[in-house]
């Protein structure tokens, strides 16, 4: 079992360590294989102040709203606040992020009520991809219910079945409406081994 995340690899460990299964954390700039953590190559943190201070401005502005700094990415969340006026903030910069990051080498991620800020190149769909070149799986299931969770949904063989969860156009091959579907789906699979 593989478990690939946005989140950083201290939180995935505090949560799911005791699993003692492979990670890929921060939307692949970490890597946990046979229980050693390895970083991608090439990777940099050099640009973080210079945006991180848009993203304070933006906090400011915001209330409720926060940045969450991993180590390689920031972002910020606006969960918390009124639907609409963080979609108006997210218009706001969302230029000045792009100009910015454009000569950067970086990537911004629009999410569920989140953006994200990290570097180019690196992403769910590559990670997962390193373990789909180097193992034969005899199943594969991936289920996601981000954007970010489409570079995974692309890097599946045709076989592999892959789950979007919300009612949102994607590459997934199914949908389910919400989390709780997942876990019957879950526990039917459980009950069916």
């Amino acid at each position: 079992m593989v478990i690939s995340s946005g989140r950083d690899r201290t939180t995935l460990e505090n949560w799911l360590g005791a699993l003692h299964t492979d990670f890929s954390a921060e939307h692949g700039v970490w890597t946990k294989r046979h229980g050693q953590w390895m970083k991608a190559a090439g990777l940099t943190d050099a640009w973080k102040p210079q945006v991180r201070s848009i993203l304070e401005n933006l906090v400011e502005r915001t209330p409720g709203s926060f940045i969450e700094e991993k180590q390689y990415s920031v972002a910020w969340h606006y969960r918390q606040i009124d639907r609409d006026l963080g979609e108006k903030r997210v218009r706001e910069f969302r230029d000045v992020l792009r100009y910015l990051t454009a000569n950067l080498d970086l990537q911004v991620l629009e999410g569920h009520k989140v953006v994200e800020i990290k570097n180019a190149g690196v992403n769910k769909g590559k990670a997962i991809s390193n373990w789909l070149n180097d193992t034969h799986y005899d199943f594969i299931l991936a289920i996601g219910d981000d954007h970010t969770d489409e570079d995974t949904f692309k890097a599946m063989p045709q076989e592999a079945y892959t789950i979007k969860v919300g009612l949102t156009k994607t590459h997934a091959r199914f949908n389910l409406k919400t989390v709780e579907d997942v876990r019957v789906l879950l526990q039917h699979l459980l009950a069916s081994a």
